[in-house]
């Protein structure tokens, strides 16, 4: 292994990089002088530079040179570009996490042809931020036990992880905890627009609404009993909820919102392809 200035360097200085980059230094995984992050864009590099004190760059190059983990943080549509920036300074003992959606491990071991890139390929997502991320992770071809436990303890400060073995299945947890907050908050959306027509204040629906999922997911998170059976503890027969959910069933929204996660799912998908 080469002796390097940092163990880890981001490159894509974006909102994704920012929640990873948050949770390792908050559970003091590593300290701020052994993190590099490198973005084209200055106002992102002060950002990382100012509210985590670690080093910054625009030149990928001088990152990976000087790194042992590289993180890759950019869009999948950005990814090839960026790989012929940087594969002749990717060595044998570089760790290559990727957090690129639909992008395959084989994908990127390909952009590397002169060495057996070691890639895990992880999906994040935005509650990460607040230390209640969950992320899934799987690895590549040439990656060991050894890295695959790195990247756990990237990702666990963040929140969460789980490991899959079948990379295939990653494109579904894109779908379902990649996006899922995306759904969540188009929920907490529609709750509080309700509460608005039955004539609350935005300021007391919002409140209502929002701390109502707190307590829901809460509860799911500390209880034993399943989401079902929660749900059945709070329907009185003939009662409000019942009413509210017999209406949503009529309204086929169960249905509805798997076929959206699908979507998310077969976009994936796509984006790999």
């Amino acid at each position: 292994m080469v002796a390097t200035q940092y163990e880890i360097g981001v490159i894509g200085a974006g909102n994704a990089a920012e929640g990873i980059v948050h949770g390792i230094l908050r559970n003091s995984v590593l300290f701020d002088d052994r993190m590099i992050a490198s973005d084209p864009n200055e106002t992102r590099r002060g950002v990382f530079a100012d509210r985590f004190h670690i080093a910054v760059t625009q030149d990928n190059r001088h990152l990976v040179q000087n790194s042992y983990i590289v993180i890759l943080a950019v869009k999948p549509q950005q990814y090839a570009a960026v790989c012929e920036q940087i594969r002749d300074d990717v060595r044998d003992d570089h760790l290559i996490v990727s957090i690129m959606a639909g992008v395959s491990t084989a994908a990127i071991e390909a952009q590397f042809p002169s060495v057996s890139a070691r890639v895990v390929r992880a999906m994040p997502n935005l509650p990460v931020h607040v230390g209640a991320g969950m992320a899934g992770i799987c690895k590549g071809k040439h990656a060991k036990e050894v890295d695959l436990l790195r990247a756990q303890r990237i990702f666990d400060a963040g929140g969460r992880c789980i490991v899959l073995e079948d990379e295939s299945r990653m494109d579904a947890v894109t779908a379902v905890s990649g996006s899922g907050p995306a759904y969540f908050y188009y929920f907490v959306e529609m709750l509080t627009s309700a509460g608005e027509k039955a004539g609350l204040t935005h300021q007391q629906a919002s409140l209502l609404a929002k701390q109502a999922c707190l307590g829901a997911a809460k509860m799911m998170i500390e209880s034993d009993d399943s989401p079902t059976v929660l749900r059945e503890k709070v329907m009185s027969p003939g009662g409000t909820t019942q009413a509210a959910v017999e209406s949503m069933t009529k309204s086929n929204v169960f249905d509805k919102v798997v076929e959206g996660v699908l979507a998310a799912w077969k976009r994936s998908q796509e984006l790999g392809r």
